[in-house]
């Protein structure tokens, strides 16, 4: 019932079926001449008209409809007490009995004040109401059919006044990991095709605004290497060697800077198959690279899993985060006098690969955990001279991880320190994870 269309199914379903019955209620008080069945105004005047004439009758006369009690048989009591409450209306009370006689018509005695019986045969007494054919089971069969035939007409009215709506709906989920709509079929009724069709438009416009916006990024990126080249030359030259160095030294930054944004524009709009990748493998290879150049990270523990993507694409994800960790983990634990470093570790089971990256860095204020996949983002702007990097290591690897169909999350350690945990789909275990 949470549903728009369920809501209001559910108040057209009740608001027909309340209207249908008001509508039943008025036309049977309506079309009823007269209730309760004796009224004064047509029986009971009749019957005080006959008793008054047996009264006039002296004791003894020998007249049928006089007797001195009343008949027997089945009594009446709903039309003896409705007969009796009119005659009492019109100020004369008198006993009444009404019989109902199996196969016979109804016979009515009224009692006299010398304590005879007036006996009437049939005097317009009505037959007793009787309920819907097929007595309640009928009825309720009846009621069943007009609920579910309301609710469904009210089910079909209803589903196409909101079917622009459920094709929002199945729009917004069908949304890739890119961020793109997918193209609907502009078919079925005006209204279908309209938000067909603006939906359409809609994402032609998002999808040219981001080629644009990467376009820009990467040309500006790209752009930037010649002057710095020509910068580079010309810091070789610099006489006082701790200006060179330090010339040299925002130049590599600044060509970092501009290497991360290239890779972020070719990871938003890389193509290319899929296939089977053993993660653990590929997780320890990353380590092993990154221990050559003397960053500390240890693998403590992996378990084969197999995922599809692009290998390339993985390692560099991977690579980013446990750069990430040991950079910031080893640049605490040199403050603290620890060891510091990254540890990684991969679990799998039927459904996912989990890879766990944890450090003993300075971790991230979580007021600002929600900004940490932004590009260029920084949580601490002091780093930029202490840690090297573009600040855009995490963006990137969120990138790479959701095209992937998984989910990266960054989180505190009790302890101290950032814990990253990367989710990724696991593939067919029969397709060959060799790479």
């Amino acid at each position: 019932m949470r549903t728009l269309r369920a809501q209001v199914t559910a108040i057209l379903v009740a608001a027909v079926l309340v209207v249908i019955a008001l509508a039943n209620g008025a036309a049977f008080f309506i079309a009823r001449p007269q209730w309760p069945p004796f009224g004064a105004g047509v029986i009971a005047p009749a019957i005080l008209d006959a008793v008054a004439l047996a009264a006039k009758l002296p004791p003894g006369t020998d007249a049928p409809a006089l007797r001195p009690a009343p008949p027997a048989g089945p009594l009446d009591e709903m039309a003896s007490r409705q007969l009796s409450d009119a005659l009492a209306r019109l100020g004369q009370p008198h006993p009444v009995r009404v019989l109902r006689p199996e196969g016979g018509s109804p016979v009515t005695a009224i009692g006299l004040a010398d304590g005879r019986w007036l006996v009437l045969s049939g005097g317009g007494i009505p037959p007793p109401p009787r309920g819907p054919p097929g007595g309640t089971f009928g009825f309720a069969v009846w009621l069943a059919l007009m609920i579910l035939g309301v609710t469904g007409v009210v089910v079909l009215a209803v589903r196409r006044l909101t079917r622009p709506l459920a094709l929002v709906e199945e729009a917004a989920r069908r949304i890739g990991p890119d961020g793109e709509l997918p193209v609907l079929p502009e078919r079925g009724p005006a209204e279908v095709r309209a938000a067909a069709a603006a939906i359409n438009r809609l994402s032609a416009r998002l999808k040219a605004s981001m080629d644009s916006r990467m376009r820009i990024v990467a040309g500006a990126a790209h752009d930037l290497r010649t002057p710095l080249t020509r910068m580079r030359l010309r810091a070789e030259f610099v006489a006082d060697e701790e200006d060179r160095a330090q010339w040299l030294s925002d130049l590599a930054e600044l060509d970092r800077i501009a290497d991360s944004a290239i890779r972020l524009v070719r990871e938003e709009v890389e193509g290319g198959a899929l296939e089977a990748v053993r993660f653990d493998r590929l997780v320890e290879q990353v380590a092993t690279e990154l221990r050559e150049i003397g960053l500390g990270v240890a693998v403590r523990g992996t378990v084969p899993g197999l995922v599809s993507g692009r290998p390339l694409s993985l390692k560099r994800a991977v690579r980013n985060l446990a750069v990430n960790a040991a950079t910031h983990g080893a640049s605490a634990a040199h403050g603290a006098g620890l060891g510091g470093g990254a540890r990684l570790a991969v679990s799998a089971d039927a459904e996912r690969v989990v890879l766990v990256i944890e450090d003993d860095g300075p971790g991230i204020p979580e007021a600002l955990m929600g900004r940490v996949f932004e590009p260029f983002f920084r949580v601490d702007p002091a780093r930029q001279v202490k840690i090297p990097g573009a600040g855009l290591g995490l963006a990137i690897a969120n990138e790479i991880i959701a095209r992937h169909g998984g989910g990266l999350t960054l989180s505190n350690r009790p302890g101290g320190g950032l814990l990253q945990r990367v989710e990724l789909p696991a593939a067919d275990a029969g397709q060959d994870g060799d790479e």
